[in-house]
């Protein structure tokens, strides 16, 4: 597979998950960091999208502790988008 197809197929699967907040993370951040992140990065995003979304953005929004296994770079990453991502809504009116 080439780069362009999976990272079409990461965003696809950030963008459809099931679960409104999650698809509010993951498919912005999947839009914008992806093109930069590493082929390790993908395949610990591709890892994430494998879990249940309210896991994983409970995880991501430091509701519930992050297994060490997802506790990497890229949800460092994450959740400094999140904070970026929150911000930028509130500032644009949001909340």
């Amino acid at each position: 597979m080439t780069p362009k197809t999976r990272l079409d197929r990461i965003r696809f699967r950030a963008w459809r998950r099931g679960f409104r907040e999650a698809d509010m993370v993951m498919g912005p951040f999947a839009d914008q960091a992806g093109p930069e992140l590493s082929q390790a990065e993908l395949t610990a995003f591709e890892a994430l999208l494998d879990v249940d979304d309210q896991h994983s953005y409970a995880w991501i929004i430091g509701r519930e502790p992050t297994p060490p296994e997802h506790d990497t770079e890229l949800m460092s990453r994450l959740r400094a988008f999140v904070r970026g991502h929150v911000a930028q809504a509130v500032a644009e009116g949001a909340g």
